[in-house]
């Protein structure tokens, strides 16, 4: 791989001119796609054949789109001391709901004060009518999200409590925020500290955007041929930017290193792509692996969402070996500070090599930071690794109370949360968590009276059961049942088990119970069964990969272990911040809860890939070390002086960011770029830096040992430590037509 990849990258210096084009021509191509192609995202979940989504097409097909379309509820109060339904307030009431039956889009909006079917609280104070869309909450327009907002404002004027809520006011998760921007604006600092060059920092930048532009374009004008998730786009520029730059980073570093060392600007980016690319493929490809592996699970929505972003990482990986070693050709000894561009130099062709002044950019052998750092924690490796596993497990404490769900909390202060509250304290919170039980069959109508009887006797008290809804054809009937308990509580979950288990069809009959509390309550439990499997399989993939790539048994358990403490810490954060408020106004969490159901799989893929990541670059440079002949130790120090920078820069801008996104995000994207962002931190600069020196010193030569009937396996050289040993030659006076001459 080491010598394909040194070829690709002296074949994309030498031929920078037509590579970039390329690239900007892809760039270009998407843009226009993305601009003229996309259509609508969702934004629900479900999955196909589960009980619910099956009886929501039924519903569909029964009683029209309307019966399964999006609804905003309208919420009413009367002012202090005063009853909704006092006659004033009524004809107030009455004038509005005639307003919003004429909103666009909209096909019906109800009276709560409808003898026939009135939503008016006990004590008469508050009301609400349910605007009802014939589409699914993603595809009410923004237009349409407008009117609504106008006509409650308009509505507040007669001196009524207005508020409205429901998923039809939920916008989908938009792009390029200024809070993205800032953790751009960080990156660029932290790559500008680490090179001491503008210039390279700058490069380093611009081919990740590039690189993610491709990337998120592609995803958006793929919504114009099939239905995406709102939350994919932002997902895949939030992970595709963070190792966009630090892939770009591993290459530039290499590429300094080798120009320091007397290679010509061409010799030195095919052996940077060689060498550090060869890491950089390793890496993606774990990434990639991760992500496409949610497929497994069999939940549609997570396999499109992991595989767009698995797509965006192999561009990122592609730019990494192709575009950044161009756009090196281009600034040449640029990509090194000032003073060490000073360096006598000589010319080669048209290219100019760096004399051989500085042999090396790694740390001197003396004391600094670094080494004294490795020293410390593999001198005092005992102590190192108990207070690194003591702290993680402490932090992760949190993650065994983890609750998860699908429905969506309204951030605090908003118009929904507003709404909210005004129903949990007049009507109950089961208002909003309505049960629908859809009756199927030619004696549906004969059958319904029968099931409002037995729910009425075996659901626990309080709740509501209303009478069956026939549709026209009198072949299905609905029965809306109200829990006393919101959607998120444990007591509404045990209502739906009370309803499917308790219910004995007659023959020929079939009997759902579905509405969006019960397929928030089917996904999740698919979901939370999900994840322990998931989770073996990307350990077991972990552990395999690590004993290809170091050749050791025990290298890889601390390796998987590591792991296992960065996803518990970062849950356990996760739960504290998002479950718990736990410092949720300094992460502006809006509102607290229940974690997001598909969170947790979605965080467990791509934690794997990037502590994977860093566990190779970092661990690779001990091995190496080791291999060729320093003792256990001194192998920890060299390999952690060397790698060690270039993984903290890395690990910084990767959490700047994840964070970036964590503000003003959705509630959907907040706790995933929360549990990145910390995750990131509690792996690099805790497991990498501390717990995997501190272990692999205490196994000592242990750490590297290899069973001989495993001597068989194959050995990955993803530093490319074969190419450094035997350098291929690099014909540094050709020049194709393409290239610019150096000077000019």
């Amino acid at each position: 791989m080491a010598t394909l990849l040194h070829r690709l990258g002296l074949a994309s210096v030498r031929h920078r001119i037509l590579v970039t084009i390329a690239w900007l021509v892809a760039l270009v191509a998407v843009g226009v796609g993305a601009g003229t192609l996309s259509g609508a995202t969702a934004n629900s979940f479900s999955i196909p054949g589960q009980e619910s989504t099956t009886a929501l097409a039924l519903m569909k097909e029964k009683f029209g789109e309307a019966s399964a379309g999006a609804t905003v509820q309208i919420v009413f109060e009367a002012p202090a001391g005063q009853k909704i339904t006092d006659p004033a307030n009524a004809a107030k009431v009455a004038q509005i709901v005639a307003g919003l039956g004429e909103l666009p889009g909209a096909v019906a909006a109800s009276n709560p004060l409808d003898p026939k079917a009135p939503t008016v609280s006990r004590d008469q104070v508050a009301a609400y009518s349910s605007v009802t869309f014939p589409v699914q909450p993603s595809e009410v327009t923004d237009d349409q999200r407008e009117a609504i907002t106008a006509a409650v404002t308009e509505a507040r004027a007669t001196g009524l409590t207005v508020e409205a809520r429901g998923e039809a006011l939920s916008n989908p998760a938009d792009i390029g925020g200024a809070s993205e921007i800032l953790g751009v604006v960080v990156a660029l600092i932290v790559l500008a500290l680490t090179y001491g060059s503008l210039v390279a920092a700058g490069m380093n930048l611009l081919t990740a955007i590039a690189g993610v532009g491709i990337g998120a374009a592609g995803i958006v004008t793929l919504t114009g041929f099939t239905e995406l998730q709102s939350t994919t786009p932002i997902l895949a520029v939030m992970l595709g930017l963070a190792v966009g730059i630090d892939y770009a980073l591993f290459i530039v570093t290499r590429f300094r290193h080798e120009l320091r060392r007397g290679l010509s600007v061409d010799a030195a980016a095919a052996m940077s792509v060689g060498t550090a690319g060869a890491a950089v493929v390793t890496a993606g490809l774990t990434v990639v692996i991760a992500l496409a592996g949610l497929s497994v699970v069999g939940i549609p929505f997570l396999s499109e969402m992991g595989i767009a972003a698995a797509a965006t990482i192999v561009i990122a990986v592609l730019v990494a070996i192709t575009l950044v070693p161009a756009i090196l050709g281009f600034i040449g000894t640029k990509a090194l500070p000032r003073k060490q561009r000073s360096v006598p130099s000589v010319v080669v062709g048209p290219y100019a090599a760096v004399a051989p002044a500085p042999a090396t950019d790694e740390l001197p052998a003396g004391r600094g930071f670094i080494r004294g750092w490795a020293r410390l924690v593999s001198e005092q490796r005992w102590l190192s690794l108990i207070a690194a596993v003591a702290a993680l497990a402490v932090i992760a404490i949190p993650f065994f109370s983890m609750k998860t769900t699908l429905a969506q909390r309204a951030a605090e202060g908003t118009t929904q949360a507003r709404a909210q509250a005004i129903i949990d304290s007049r009507f109950g919170p089961g208002i909003t968590s309505p049960l629908i039980v859809l009756i199927d069959g030619p004696d549906a109508v004969q059958f319904g009276p029968q099931v409002q009887k037995h729910l009425t006797t075996v659901l626990p008290e309080g709740t509501l059961v209303l009478p069956p809804q026939p549709d026209r054809a009198g072949t299905a009937a609905l029965i809306t049942v109200i829990p006393t308990t919101g959607p998120e509580d444990e007591r509404t979950l045990d209502v739906v088990h009370d309803i499917r288990d308790s219910i004995n069809p007659a023959e020929g009959t079939r009997v759902y119970v579905t509405g969006s509390t019960a397929v928030s309550i089917d996904v999740s439990q698919k979901l939370n069964d999900a994840l322990p499997v998931y989770l073996g399989l990307v350990v077991g993939l972990a552990f395999v990969l690590l004993v290809l790539v170091f050749r050791s048994l025990l290298v890889p358990v601390v390796g998987v272990l590591g792991f296992l403490l960065t996803i518990g810490a970062a849950f356990g954060a996760t739960v504290a911040v998002f479950q718990w408020g736990w410092a949720a106004d300094a992460v502006n969490a809006g509102s607290t809860g229940p974690i997001l159901s598909l969170a947790p799989i979605i965080i467990v893929g791509i934690l794997f890939g990037l502590a994977m990541d860093y566990q190779v670059f970092l661990v690779s440079r001990m091995h190496e070390a080791h291999a060729h002949g320093a003792a256990p130790r001194d192998a920890i120090v060299t390999g952690f002086r060397q790698a060690a920078p270039v993984v903290i820069a890395a690990a910084t801008i990767m959490f700047a960011v994840f964070a970036a996104f964590v503000p003003e995000g959705n509630d959907t994207i907040k706790p995933i770029a929360f549990a990145l962002a910390v995750g990131i931190a509690f792996d690099a600069f805790i497991v990498r830096m501390i717990a995997v020196p501190a272990a692999l010193a205490l196994l000592g030569h242990a750490a590297w040992w290899l069973p001989s009937w495993l001597r068989w396996l194959p050995e990955l050289d993803v530093e490319g430590a074969a190419l450094e040993r035997h350098p291929p030659a690099v014909d540094d006076n050709a020049t194709p037509s393409d290239q610019v001459p150096a000077g000019v």
